[in-house]
């Protein structure tokens, strides 16, 4: 089983919470409902993270040109798009918006998988420039991220933000006109290509009635007039229609409905380095934005300031899922390759399964009741009884790993060992300090109040005696972040390694 990534550190996993909110938001709008958005987004960024780490490490086709990739958030939306393709074909479509099924199997969704020259101008111009340049006109134009926010995570001179977004537009230009002059076309549009490329490039030219004519009744060169008129506003639309297809300007209208509320949170872009003062704002963002996701997952509070870093994952079946229109991308259900945590791997769990009866809160730490603080890093499971009757022996050994902390969030795995072969587990704790995970990879997640549940995925759902299971998860926290204590595997307790 592939590896899936892990945040290393806190720019890393902003980054990482970054794509998840990205790819959850466009995952509500492919779906019927809260319950597929988080399946499909689960699997869609967990495919998108494989295809990004086969491309990083050289194994994937065409891995040697770095720059032909789309950047990070794009790709995984790219992998959205194509999963729920998947759905379509392997029945599952009645989980799908009714429009986004038939824009399916139109002619329109062929266009983003079919042949390279075929495919819309806006992807093409995109992934031919280089992937930081690409980035920065994403994050900038699409996902509305403050300016000088986004110019400081590339490494440059927030003072000079401005310059640097003009450039990047004007490089994006570039390689669209050039991808239109080699696009297969017509006569008359060919007649067109001169003048077009002219009355785009002017913000105060005229565009002749028989041009506009011509660009009312063909879609091609309408997208790539609207690729080459950088004045006017209309840029963010033709990226977001033009990468993503389906749903992309109602993605984009949602992207800009976040920046409003982080502008409106009074959370301007502060420049601290590290970024806390849009990770505070981002979080409040996405808690609001995503409150109808009850049983959804809900991203930890780290904000939209990180720098680039190789997500990854794998090939084989899974990669091998997605249509072959897939561009590296990144998402959930991964984790992020962190040292001194087993590396595991896998295809998240589509659904969060409700608690048992034994791993209601109840069983756990009541919320009003907290035990002696233990130090926050390795610490073992409170030590109790198998099946919670008096002089049982203990039916596994757990041990809890704090991997990474940063403000507002952090990263953990658990590793259980079981001495007797488990047709299926579930492992449950309980935290005292309201602490809520947010994302989870090799099992998937329930909780109720302090109590967590960690339910077996469908590929590591056997253990044979005495085999040991990892699995990790990113959570939020305030104020303080005590290890969590009662320990059960299927409803009995654990004891310390």
């Amino acid at each position: 089983m592939p590896d899936l990534p892990t945040p290393k550190d806190a720019a890393e996993a902003a980054l990482f919470s970054e794509c998840w909110d990205a790819v959850l938001s466009y995952a509500d709008l492919c779906t019927s409902g809260s319950t597929a958005a988080n399946q499909l987004a689960r699997e869609a960024f967990a495919l998108g993270i494989h295809e990004a780490r086969a491309a990083d490490d050289g194994t994937a086709r065409g891995a040697g040109r770095r720059s032909s990739r789309l950047p990070r958030i794009p790709l995984l939306l790219t992998a959205v798009r194509n999963t729920a393709a998947a759905w379509e074909t392997e029945g599952q479509g009645h989980k799908l918006d009714p429009d986004l099924r038939l824009w399916l199997n139109s002619d329109k969704a062929w266009r983003y998988t079919g042949p390279p020259l075929s495919r819309p101008i806006a992807l093409r111009g995109l992934r031919d420039m280089g992937e930081s340049d690409a980035t920065l006109l994403w994050l900038a134009e699409v996902e509305a991220l403050p300016l000088r926010s986004v110019v400081r995570r590339q490494g440059l001179d927030p003072d000079a933000s401005v310059e640097e977004l003009n450039a990047v537009r004007g490089l994006f230009r570039d390689r669209c006109h050039r991808n239109h002059l080699d696009t297969p076309m017509s006569a008359e549009c060919r007649s067109y290509v001169r003048l077009l490329d002219a009355v785009t490039r002017s913000p105060g030219a005229d565009t002749p009635d028989d041009l506009s004519r011509h660009l009312a009744t063909c879609v091609e060169c309408a997208e790539a007039a609207a690729c080459l008129r950088l004045h006017g506003g209309g840029l963010p639309a033709a990226l977001a229609g033009g990468v993503i297809g389906w749903g992309g300007l109602a993605y984009l209208e949602r992207r800009r409905r976040a920046a409003e509320v982080r502008l409106g949170a009074g959370r301007p872009d502060a420049p601290d380095p590290e970024g806390q003062a849009e990770r505070a704002a981002a979080h409040r963002a996405r808690l609001r934005r995503h409150g109808l996701f009850a049983a959804a997952v809900l991203v930890s509070g780290l904000a939209l300031a990180a720098s680039l870093m190789p997500f990854g994952g794998g090939s084989g079946t899974d990669a091998q899922k997605l249509p072959t229109d897939t561009s590296p991308v990144a998402g959930p259900g991964s984790t992020v390759p962190s040292s001194g945590a087993p590396a595991t791997s896998a295809r998240p769990s589509s659904a969060s399964p409700a608690p048992s009866a034994d791993d209601t809160p109840g069983t756990g730490t009541k919320g009003d009741e907290k035990p002696d603080p233990e130090p926050q890093g390795t610490s073992s499971a409170t030590t109790g009884t198998g099946g919670g009757e008096t002089g049982g022996a203990a039916v596994c050994e757990v041990r809890y790993d704090l991997v990474n902390q940063w403000p507002d969030g952090f990263q953990a795995s658990v590793t259980f060992t079981s001495p007797t072969a488990l047709d299926s587990w579930r492992v449950a704790w309980s935290f005292t300090d309201g602490q809520h995970v947010d994302q989870m990879w090799d099992a998937s997640v329930a909780q109720q109040g302090t109590r967590v549940t960690a339910t077996a995925a469908d590929y590591n759902r056997s253990v044979t005696a005495g085999s040991t299971v990892t699995f990790g998860f990113l959570a939020s926290w305030q104020d303080t972040n005590t290890a969590p204590s009662g320990f059960t595997l299927n409803g009995q307790e654990c004891t310390g390694s």
